[in-house]
């Protein structure tokens, strides 16, 4: 019954909020500048500006996500209708750019740096994923859609670190799988084709959560994860390393040492630890 109450009441909210539709949405994104070839720049309260770029934009930035290309920036000229996150439940997905508006929903969850979410309908990239109030569900990028909870952590966090147990995970059927394990990591406990049990005491529902748990657990911090080992069940103790790869840099695991590869396995950079 509650569910119901809520659910009438978020809809008069958006209905009541959102008067020009969603058509209103896309010319907000025409206007305010939002779409600039292959990158965004998207406008936000209090004279700054989200930029999805995988080139650095000549502007103040305030800080950078290498991982998801993504800038907080200084906008001085300070939009008049800036967009914001959706913090309430999503009544619907738009795919918005400067010509079109597709209406959708994301079909695939977004699995931690190395798998984006993706959608119901083609969506150009780059652009916005936006509800019906265009409030923010997302930003649209070669690879995938960035979700709202990871651009909500780098709006919200001060210094850009994801969390990282040295291990890669896959969905299969219900179960979530290591599909990789940190080989270089001495004090990883986990095997390729553990199955993932539990994270603290819960249950691990999927592999899109368990990695947003894992990415965004503070660095040094110690976790009871139990997982199934062929017929062995094994509760084992994961330090939150600092996270060296993923999403739009190399993730092979030899970054952890200090080796850094572009797309074609060229190596970019190598550090002095290496």
């Amino acid at each position: 019954m509650f569910r119901l109450f809520l659910a009438l009441n978020l809809i008069f909210l958006n209905l009541y909020a959102c008067k020009g539709g969603i058509e209103s949405c896309r010319l907000k994104t025409v206007d305010s500048g939002a779409i600039v070839k292959n990158s965004l720049h998207i406008p936000l309260q209090n004279n700054q500006k989200l930029i999805f770029s995988t080139t650095r934009p000549n502007t103040k930035i305030i800080k950078h996500d290498p991982y998801l290309s993504l800038y907080l920036v200084e906008d001085k000229k300070n939009f008049k209708y800036p967009f914001k996150l959706n913090i309430n439940q999503s009544l619907g997905s738009f795919g918005v750019d400067n010509n079109s508006v597709i209406e959708g929903k994301i079909i695939k969850k977004q699995v931690g740096l190395n798998s984006f979410a993706t959608f119901s309908e083609p969506l150009s990239a780059p652009s916005l994923l936006l509800n019906s109030c265009c409030a923010l569900e997302g930003i649209v990028t070669p690879q995938g859609i960035i979700e709202k909870e990871y651009i909500a952590r780098f709006l919200n966090s001060k210094k850009v670190a994801y969390g990282d147990f040295g291990i890669r995970v896959k969905d299969s059927g219900s179960a979530v799988i290591v599909s990789s394990s940190n080989p270089f990591l001495k004090e990883n406990l986990f095997k390729k084709d553990d199955i993932v049990l539990e994270l603290e005491g819960k249950k691990v529902k999927d592999s899109a959560s368990f990695m947003r748990d894992v990415l965004f657990s503070e660095i040094g911090s110690v976790h009871s994860v139990k997982i199934k080992r062929a017929n062995e069940f094994i509760t084992i103790s994961a330090k939150t390393q600092n996270r060296a790869g993923g999403g739009y840099l190399s993730d092979t695991f030899l970054e952890f040492l200090g080796i850094s590869f572009d797309k074609n396995l060229f190596i970019t950079k190598i550090e002095k630890k290496a």
